[in-house]
């Protein structure tokens, strides 16, 4: 009995034996597995972290060593939207292009409320054809040139809005004012900060945007009497107005610039015809054209021509021509081949921009005018241009050029790029119109007290 009971016991103790060893067995295996894995997730930490430092570093060698663009004046890029006026691209690219190029830096006055967005509270002002001085206010202060350092700027902006004090009678810009309120703007900056007075005004910006400019008269008789303002003629001015050789209202420093044509309304009129399609027209004008040409005033419009091309084509089936407003008049230029652009009271006119950008061979008819921006814009290939003395051989010219090198002009024309040199937009656009102002702003770096001061240096 004792020994059987030796040997019931001996399996149990065995048994407690093995499962201890497996147990251990078990337990070491675990160990070794917990370690393997360890040591596989610090291999794969160590190399996630390589991969990003190797990322961050290539980018900052790519980022650092980018071509350089040397030149503002770079304004022909390919489009693939021929039918669309304004072709805006990334902001970002713009900005990256614009910072690398000359450094040039505008200074724009935040001059009190009467000179500028008071005069906004009349929605006409931000719309009209003269509101190219409310279009590039507004530009400029959202511009990568624009600086907040008044000591580091090349140029100084003044922005004031003489154009908009319409008239209750005729509903046309009234600017007896524009003088005086040009002179209380001097006033202000000169007396609150010192760079006018360093430079005596040569580094400072107006805009003129009225129909003989500067000299702030809608009649060139007053005007040249007048002339430009004594306290501006050592300024630059952008304005409207611009003719070949000597006026008094172009004796200053000056840059000609298109009148105001709202983008919006080009865009849409293109989205319902494009520039490319039917034009049923052969030659159209819409605008004033009397009938007796000297007004209470004794002065005769236009110098007659409107009157001219009345009588001499009001019956011509192939002339469209109205002398009553339209609102939708744009729908009429889209259609058209050919649009007249005579003088009015001045030798520009809204119609110019509107022809070229609704792809409608504008026909200039006044003589010596001065045209914006003709380092971007090709007018000779783009355009007509009749003296005012032949507008008796206009239907002949006209029928000449449409058999014989219309497609040629037609193809230069409708480029984008050259509309878009002509608009205006609340944001800079690379080659439209106020980045033109800058390219010419540019070539006048001579005017800035910075620069100057540097190269003495």
């Amino acid at each position: 009995m004792i020994k059987m009971a030796e040997t019931t016991k001996w399996p149990v103790r065995n048994k407690s034996f093995y499962l201890r060893m497996k147990f251990l067995h078990n337990n070491t295996r675990h160990s070794k597995n917990h370690q393997d894995r360890s040591f596989c997730y610090r291999y794969f930490k160590w190399i996630l972290w390589f991969s990003i430092s190797f990322y961050f570093f290539s980018y900052f060698l790519i980022t650092q060593n980018k071509p350089i663009i040397t030149s503002l004046s770079r304004t022909t890029f390919s489009r693939t939207q021929a039918s669309r006026a304004v072709v805006e691209e990334s902001p970002l690219s713009y900005l990256q292009r614009f910072e690398e190029d000359s450094g040039m830096k505008v200074y724009v006055y935040d001059l009190p409320a009467e000179y500028n967005s008071d005069w906004l509270s009349n929605e006409r002002c931000g719309s009209h054809l003269f509101a190219s001085e409310v279009a590039i206010h507004r530009a400029l202060m959202k511009s990568p040139a624009r600086t907040f350092d008044p000591w580091e700027a090349d140029f100084f902006f003044v922005p004031v809005y003489v154009s908009c004090n319409f008239s209750k009678v005729n509903g046309f810009p009234a600017i007896g004012h524009a003088r005086a309120l040009m002179a209380s703007a001097v006033e202000h900056v000169s007396s609150h900060l010192p760079f006018w007075n360093r430079s005596g005004g040569a580094d400072h910006v107006f805009v003129a945007s009225h129909d003989f400019g500067s000299c702030f008269h809608t009649m060139e008789d007053a005007a040249v009497a007048e002339g430009v303002p004594e306290f501006m003629r050592n300024s630059i001015v952008l304005q409207t107005f611009g003719v070949e050789g000597k006026h008094p209202c172009q004796e200053v420093e000056n840059v000609v610039i298109p009148p105001y044509v709202s983008p919006e309304s080009v865009r849409t009129t293109l989205e319902k015809s494009p520039v490319t399609g039917r034009r049923d027209i052969f030659a159209f004008f819409r605008g004033k054209m009397e009938v007796h040409p000297k007004n209470i005033s004794g002065r005769f419009y236009s110098k007659r021509v409107r009157t001219a091309i009345l009588r001499k084509y009001g019956s011509d089936r192939r002339f469209y021509l109205r002398r009553h407003r339209f609102a939708g008049y744009q729908s009429e230029i889209v259609r058209s081949t050919f649009c007249l652009c005579p003088l009015g009271w001045a030798p520009w006119s809204p119609r110019l921009v509107e022809s070229v950008a609704l792809g409608c061979v504008p026909v200039i008819i006044a003589d010596g005018i001065r045209l914006p921006f003709p380092s971007a814009v090709p007018w000779p290939e783009i355009s007509l241009t009749v003296a005012e003395s032949d507008v008796d051989n206009l239907g002949k010219i006209l029928a000449h050029v449409a058999a014989t090198n219309l497609t040629a002009i037609q193809k230069n024309l409708w480029d984008p790029e050259v509309r878009k040199a002509l608009l205006y937009h609340d944001r800079i656009i690379e080659g439209d119109a106020t980045w033109q102002i800058l390219v010419s702003l540019k070539g006048k770096f001579g005017r800035s007290h910075k620069r100057s001061r540097v190269s003495v240096q």
